[in-house]
């Protein structure tokens, strides 16, 4: 059975973290959205079962998916490894195999049940490792190791709905949200706030950004319904900025 879905697939699975051997810290699976739509995957879950197993084990999602975007779900937490997630955008708990099991994408949150279970609303599936009894295709894809993850070819693009062609066991390199995107930096606060009441008129305002930014020429615009437009000097740090306006806001 081929599973429904294919716009957000699971682009790597990792169950050696932290063991004997491994630098990176946790388990993981990254998921890729392969497809030109934004996927909202709220309320989705990411699922683990072992090689032969019934038993699935559940790490719930939330968000959205830009096209070209990847997402990272840590898992349990090995003593040994010394290099730690980026940011992941989910956590759950789930220690993985580090050489064969199951990982499901799954369209909502309720725990699967059976060794096998393709099919809606089962979004992707990986068996990863030779000993895994479920998979997509011809086969699961190659055995893990400690060092090893399965890698989605295409840089996790390529889905044929066959885990043995799509997959490729590799360095593990997880991937988060941020990963090859430079988002646009936003104001997270103003002071005076809005709505703000008994400001004084020669107050000045700061504005404080997410991030540092640079800025030059008209990027801000001060007009009052008494005294009009005005100008303002700009200064401060490079995430909060500071205008002292020409005269008095009234």
């Amino acid at each position: 059975a081929t599973p429904a879905g294919g716009e957000v697939v699971i682009s790597k699975v990792y169950g050696g973290g932290g063991t004997p051997g491994a630098t990176v810290t946790p388990d993981f699976i990254e998921l890729y959205n392969r497809s030109g739509n934004t996927v909202n995957v709220t309320g989705w879950s990411v699922q683990y079962a072992s090689s032969s197993g019934t038993s699935w084990q559940v790490t719930g999602l939330s968000g959205s998916l830009a096209p070209g975007q990847y997402y990272l779900i840590q898992q349990a937490q090995g003593s040994g490894g010394t290099t730690p997630l980026p940011t992941p955008d989910a956590i759950g708990t789930i220690a993985m195999s580090g050489t064969s099991g199951k990982v499901a994408l799954v369209s909502n949150s309720t725990a699967l049940s059976g060794s096998c279970p393709l099919g809606s609303p089962v979004a992707d599936f990986v068996g990863y490792g030779s000993s895994a009894n479920c998979f997509e295709g011809s086969g699961p894809t190659g055995t893990l190791s400690n060092t090893t993850a399965a890698l989605r070819n295409g840089s996790g693009a390529t889905d044929t709905d066959d885990n043995a062609n799509d997959f490729t066991v590799g360095t593990p390199d997880p991937r988060n949200s941020s990963f090859g995107f430079d988002f646009a930096p936003f104001v997270t606060s103003t002071t005076p706030g809005n709505g703000a009441i008994n400001v004084a008129n020669s107050a000045n305002i700061i504005i404080t950004f997410n991030e540092p930014v640079d800025v030059a020429g008209s990027w801000f615009t001060i007009v009052c319904s008494s005294s009009g437009g005005h100008t303002a000097v700009a200064g401060g740090r490079p995430t909060h900025l500071k205008l002292q306006p020409d005269r008095e806001l009234v």
